[in-house]
């Protein structure tokens, strides 16, 4: 895709940008640091804990620091709630550092509260899928060994069969309503309600005297095979998520050969809609830690609905919003666009799914001076490991950009061997941002980890300049008869078709050949297509073997899961009325 930017664009190359920016005395300066052994490029000015951050937050004062529907919450008020929670944690059930502390709720204002609370103890933070089960909620606080547990009213109610298999010290409940509690105490009951929390103290909390290499936060991954597994995050882990997640934006300034300015406590402040959970190492690393150190204000959706999102980034004046492509499309194709004011808006991102190309071409149309980009990283990666925005991702809007500095990158085959650049293989991540490994899994430690080297378990092609073009997975990919096909590949053709708006590519079983192409496909609104007219178009792109022999349209959305990722296991079930009907 041509993009229109300077005809000088870049003025700089991508390792030359690098070079620039971690140079002595640049705000991304590097060092080289000791982490159980291995010697890792580090952020030199990264800060040394959590504590310290929160701690530092504090300065921005009577700044929003989180709006929910009716509620406003300032950073002095959000402190002292913080503080006073943390001492009831600290002083009522006597959390000290290291023990694991579960929130399992939507994001509430009371989420951060509960997160930064546990934080500044030195607490091992545990957030649970709030979409989980009641099962799926014990196992992680059971796996955990989460003796404290906070949760919403929801959560309590598919909690509740389980509390005595858990022995729990406490479980605090906010947002409860009119529940009966049993045994639970109201979070309310400790920090009161928002209207009082300018009046509740500010004494200092114990400090746990952290390191960087201590433990910091247990996410649990998606668990698309077995039981899910504990990514065992450090305080290092975080907060170089912390400083990648300004990296992308400097880059690009470099690269058009302007100068980045220097930091201004005094500029106007940011906001933010999220309409990811704060559970996701998304949510939590690149979006609540960054906007609470920056003083930015954050806004927070109950649930994601394109409709209410417009209509907040007119009354907030937000300037950032993001999440899965597919909720940029809603945002875009809503009917309430043409009727609301978006011109706050400076920046889209977004990640966790492939997405359209003809996607930054509607964006830079309906948004002019926005610069769209997106990432890729894992809760392994403590979110961020690429990044592609501005004029690099609208040149090569199917990449998810090159790495940040920190990261080293390589392909490799099923060996192990490191393949050549453009050719596909398994991506292996090393950094100071990898997690320390799997909570009480040495074996999955082992098997995903090797010298320090995270296997990502997705396929990927690298060009000569570091740019990582995403493939699938590798446990996803098709073999028809022998041929391997990438979905993301298949997908991209799908997207490509002006009436797409979400696709899916999903194996359909075959008894000679193993497996077909499926794909299950979201029509735009106010769009139409018939099912030939897109395995035509398919068939202009790709090899006819790549075409789909089932293309399923439907117009509500496809089924994703709380971090974002479409739910392909439930498309195959789905999908398997097909089998059989495909050639032989």
């Amino acid at each position: 895709m041509a993009a229109e930017t300077n005809p000088a664009w870049p003025v700089m190359s991508i390792a030359d940008a690098n070079a620039a920016l971690t140079a002595p005395g640049m705000p991304f300066e590097m060092e080289t640091v000791n982490v159980r052994g291995l010697s890792l490029r580090a952020y030199k000015n990264t800060p040394p804990n959590l504590r310290v951050v929160f701690e530092a937050g504090r300065q921005w004062g009577k700044r929003d620091f989180l709006v929910y529907e009716g509620e406003r919450l300032s950073f002095e008020n959000h402190y002292r709630a913080v503080v006073t929670f943390g001492h009831a944690l600290s002083d009522t059930y006597g959390v000290k550092k290291g023990d694991r502390i579960t929130i399992a709720m939507r994001n509430y204002p009371e989420w951060s509260i509960a997160f930064w609370a546990a934080a500044a103890l030195g607490a091992v933070v545990v957030p649970l899928n709030a979409w989980g089960t009641g099962p799926e909620l014990e196992y992680g606080i059971s796996d955990s060994g989460s003796k404290i547990v906070i949760v919403d009213g929801e959560r309590l109610e598919r909690l509740a069969p389980h509390l005595d298999a858990l022995k729990l010290d406490a479980l605090i409940v906010a947002r409860a309503g009119t529940m009966k509690l049993g045994g639970a105490v109201a979070m309310e009951a400790i920090i009161g309600l928002p209207t009082g929390y300018a009046k509740l103290m500010d004494t200092p909390l114990p400090d746990p005297e952290l390191v960087p290499e201590d433990d910091a936060t247990i996410f649990y991954t998606s668990g698309t095979t077995g039981k899910p597994k504990g990514a065992l995050g450090t305080q290092r882990n975080i907060l170089t998520n912390l400083i990648s997640a300004a990296y992308a934006g400097t880059r690009a300034m470099l690269r058009r050969g302007e100068t980045p300015p220097a930091p201004d406590p005094d500029a106007p402040q940011r906001s933010m809609l999220i309409s990811v959970p704060f559970f996701h190492a998304t949510g939590c690393h690149s979006i609540l830690v960054p906007m609470y150190v920056g003083g930015g204000k954050l806004v927070i959706m109950h649930k994601w609905q394109a409709e209410q999102a417009l209509e907040l980034i007119e009354r907030e004046k937000i300037q950032a919003f993001g999440g899965v492509p597919s909720m940029a499309w809603q945002v875009l194709e809503s009917p309430d666009f043409a009727i609301r004011d978006t011109s706050s808006v400076e920046s889209i991102s977004y990640g966790g799914a492939p997405s359209a190309p003809d996607l930054v071409t509607r964006i830079k149309k309906q948004f002019p001076k926005v610069q769209p980009g997106n990432g890729y990283g894992l809760t392994e990666t403590s979110s961020i490991t690429t990044t592609n925005s501005a004029e690099d991702y609208q040149h090569r809007p199917e990449s998810a950009g090159p790495a940040v500095p920190v990261c080293d990158l390589k392909v490799v085959d099923e060996h192990g061997k490191e393949v050549p650049a453009g050719e596909v293989g398994e991506l292996w991540i090393k950094g100071p941002n990898v997690v320390k490994g799997y909570w009480n899994k040495p074996e999955a430690t082992a098997a995903a980890i090797t010298d320090g080297w995270l296997h990502s378990g997705d396929l990927v092609r690298m060009d000569e300049e570091g740019f990582v073009f995403i493939l699938d997975r590798a446990k996803d990919m098709l073999i028809r008869g022998g041929e391997n096909i990438y979905c993301v590949e298949v997908e991209g053709a799908l997207y490509s078709h002006p009436a797409v708006m979400d696709a899916a590519v999903v194996a359909i079983p075959h008894k000679i050949l193993g497996e077909e192409v499926g794909a299950v496909v979201q029509i735009a609104p106010g769009k139409f297509v018939d099912e030939q007219e897109l395995k035509a178009h398919v068939r202009q792109l790709l090899a006819g073997f790549k075409v789909p022999i089932k293309i399923e349209l439907r117009h509500e959305p496809l089924p994703r899961n709380a971090n974002g990722k479409i739910m392909k296991s439930e498309l195959r079930d789905d999908m398997k009325k097909y089998a059989g009907t495909g050639s032989a």
